[in-house]
């Protein structure tokens, strides 16, 4: 996978517990952004981390407040 492209990923919102989808952009190895859950509206806290080749290594999704 080319690591400047977005591709998306299923995670379980830790307000709600639905799975949903989010997208990740691959143009980063590490980062840390908080996203909306599309359910319930809470904020989530998404820390990932990637591989030099955009291979996702780690997704963590908390509350934001956690």
């Amino acid at each position: 996978m080319p690591s400047n492209q977005l591709f998306e990923e299923q995670i379980t919102c830790p307000y709600c517990s639905e799975t949903i989808s989010v997208l990740i952009d691959g143009s980063e190895a590490d980062q840390q952004y908080v996203e909306d859950c599309e359910v319930c509206c809470q904020p989530m806290l998404l820390t990932l981390s990637l591989a030099a080749d955009g291979v996702l290594l780690t997704l963590e999704v908390r509350r934001e407040n956690d």
